[in-house]
């Protein structure tokens, strides 16, 4: 009988780990929930911020089971010689290295690309950094807000007249950091797959993956425009101040999305509310048509309660959505029905969005099993270590030097 877990598609993919906080753990859980062993590599004497990160639940942080369970946690002193030296040695039964220093880091702990790549050359490694490898600002340290910012999405993302605001989730660092290693990840693996016969026989390769390259490459539209000729400036882009495409408040202090971009969205959206007649205004280019017919959205939703719209517009199909609180969205009934939310002994989860069918059944129940707790930070060491034939004297020699923990 096959073995469920062999149908996920990065079974038998082993994964060095270094890397800490959001981006890289995150693209490491996702190849993890793909079938892929983590082994995290952590500091003994400098503890993961993200390890005490409220809420706490069952002595443990929530964000740190849902970033790191299912892997394995070693602790490991990179300043340590002998450290160094196993860690070259246990490269060759591994695929891919992840880490997250600033540039230059890993090279002067003897751990770079090269070094490594002498030990296993099919290995693929993955750097994770604010702003690539090179670069006058390489060197520099950020945060998700520092990268959006000089990729030019925050500015014109904002209300004309009004200051920047936030985003309450990190789309550098998640969408720029995590998802861009996880796809160049998976292209070199098989790319290296795919030249296991060729004349380089399967050769890795290295990932110079720079959050704030790809906070650019996010800018899709806007970027396209701005290059041919088109000022991008705050309201400026067809989905803002071109168009109605904007959030509405409600009677009650709430508010709605509404996205209702295409004729046909627009025609339904103009007989929902009683102005079949405004039709040919609501398509119009023209800016004042435009702000005409924004102007009587903005009374049409003004003047009913959340609830009343949420019935409303529930069996339409015109592009108009409530906009949840995020409690609201994780107890929704479509989230629910496709087991988006997973509950465990430890902790609840959302799951990975990953669609796979082949080995559906098993990856599901492998998803559970993120909600257990993360192991504690050097829990793994001892079998780490054991593996690469290290006898318990030398182990014991390491701890009591804190070369481990």
């Amino acid at each position: 009988m096959t073995d469920k877990k062999t149908l996920l598609p990065l079974a038998g993919i082993r994964v060095l780990d270094f890397s800490g906080l959001l981006p890289g753990p995150y693209a490491s859980r996702l190849l993890a929930d793909m079938g892929a062993e983590i082994v995290r590599v952590e500091a003994p004497d400098r503890l993961d911020l993200v390890r005490v990160m409220p809420p706490i639940k069952n002595n443990q942080s929530a964000v740190d089971g849902f970033l790191n369970s299912g892997k394995s946690s070693v602790a490991l002193n990179l300043k340590d010689p002998e450290v160094i030296a196993l860690l070259k040695k246990s490269v060759c039964d591994f695929d891919v290295v992840i880490e997250q220093f600033r540039p230059g880091v890993m090279p002067k702990l003897g751990l770079g690309y090269d070094d490594l790549k002498s030990e296993n050359a099919s290995l693929i490694y993955c750097s994770i950094t604010g702003y690539g490898q090179t670069g006058p600002l390489s060197h520099k340290a950020g945060h998700d807000i520092n990268y959006l910012a000089l990729a030019g999405c925050i500015d014109y993302s904002r209300r004309k007249g009004q200051r920047p605001t936030p985003y309450s989730i990190q789309v550098a660092d998640i969408a720029g950091g995590s998802h861009h290693a996880v796809m160049s990840i998976l292209a070199a693996l098989y790319q290296r797959q795919s030249n296991a016969v060729a004349p380089n026989k399967g050769e890795g390769q290295y990932l110079d993956i720079s959050m704030s390259d790809a906070a650019l490459s996010l800018n899709v539209m806007s970027s396209a425009a701005s290059l041919n000729g088109e000022e991008i400036s705050p309201q400026s882009q067809i989905l803002q101040g071109k168009s109605y495409y904007d959030f509405y408040e409600t009677k009650d202090g709430r508010y709605f999305s509404v996205g209702s971009l295409e004729p046909k969205f627009i025609t339904g959206l103009c007989i929902v509310i009683k102005q079949p007649q405004l039709v040919s205004v609501a398509v119009s280019q023209r800016q004042e048509d435009i702000d005409t017919f924004k102007r009587l959205l903005e009374i049409f939703f003004i003047e009913r309660t959340f609830s009343e719209l949420v019935s409303l517009f529930s069996s339409t199909d015109l592009c108009v959505e409530p906009v949840l609180t995020l409690k609201e969205a994780l107890e929704h009934p479509h989230f629910k029905e496709r087991n988006m939310v997973l509950t465990g002994p430890s902790r609840s989860d959302v799951k990975s969005a990953l669609g796979f069918n082949s080995g559906r059944a098993f990856y599901s129940s492998n998803c559970r099993t993120n909600t257990l707790p993360s192991e504690t930070c050097g829990e793994s060491t001892e079998v780490f270590l054991g593996q690469l034939g290290v006898e318990d004297s030398t182990i014991e020699t390491m701890r009591s030097r804190r070369a481990i923990k």
